[in-house]
């Protein structure tokens, strides 16, 4: 093989390997997560024994104050509303496990359930009155001495006693029970001596049978109702909130209100 001949090859054989490389495929770029879909719905946690907030009707339809204002809130908010009762002694839980959306049922704002979960502005002032038979003779926070009181669990009722601890500890006995009504009717049995209750449920009930019950003019203080989130739910909070404030200026909530309680109660 001559140089010329030499050269030749070896040229040919170069362009040959050229041809035969194949260059490895760039690396596609990921596509972008889909946006996460918008919230058509919100379930409401409630106890559907608490008049007149939250309750059934005689056709076991789940009706009340807070009940109209959710529907209405939701109704602004372009949201379906879907109420659920719960066991109200677990509801911290029951919305942290994503059970439920919000607590809307007279919900207390304190400052130990804030460290857990979020809360609208106040809609509502409320006390925990102190609710006794008619006859009992008790006519005072004092009286309770010795005395056998009841509150339903998991309430802000059995927190604001316990913030009175003379008080609380002058009590034969301290009863908690699963909802009001029930701890009315052992009022009515004398099984109870006296119950605390949330204001706007004591008067309702009392109401109804105003030779049965008395309210005292004492009281275990004054709290506020607002509507309980998760935290991290940032986004419904806010819309929430905006919600709440147009109906109280556009007098919506204070016809509901007085739809249920003869007045404007809101805050």
């Amino acid at each position: 093989m001559n140089k010329r001949t030499l050269v030749a090859t070896l040229a040919l054989s170069a362009l040959l390997a050229a041809c035969g490389k194949t260059e490895a495929p760039k690396p596609t770029a990921e596509a972008p997560a889909p946006a996460p879909a918008a919230a058509t719905k919100v379930v409401v946690g409630l106890d559907d024994n608490f008049p007149p907030m939250g309750f059934r009707d005689d056709k076991n339809e789940i009706v009340g104050f807070d009940i109209d204002m959710a529907r209405e809130a939701a109704k602004r908010l372009n949201l379906q509303v879907e109420f659920k009762p719960i066991d109200w002694s677990a509801k911290e839980a029951e919305l942290s496990g994503k059970r439920v959306d919000v607590l809307w049922n007279g919900l207390t704002i304190t400052p130990e359930r804030k460290e857990k979960i979020a809360f609208t502005a106040p809609y509502m002032e409320n006390h925990q009155i102190i609710v006794v038979a008619a006859k009992s003779g008790i006519k005072a926070k004092a009286d309770l001495a010795g005395k056998v009181v009841g509150a339903q669990d998991g309430s802000s009722a059995v927190d604001a006693v316990k913030k009175e601890e003379a008080v609380a500890k002058s009590f034969k006995e301290f009863k908690t029970f699963g909802d009001n009504i029930t701890a009315l009717m052992d009022l009515s049995t004398g099984r109870l001596d006296a119950v605390v209750l949330d204001e706007v449920v004591g008067r309702y009930q009392v109401a109804k049978k105003p030779d049965e019950y008395t309210v005292l003019d004492d009281n275990f203080g004054t709290e506020e109702y607002g509507v309980g989130l998760r935290k991290e739910d940032t986004e419904l909070h806010a819309k929430l909130d905006g919600a709440l404030t147009e109906m109280k200026k556009d007098g919506t909530a204070g016809t509901i209100a007085t739809k249920w309680f003869g007045k404007d109660v809101t805050k």
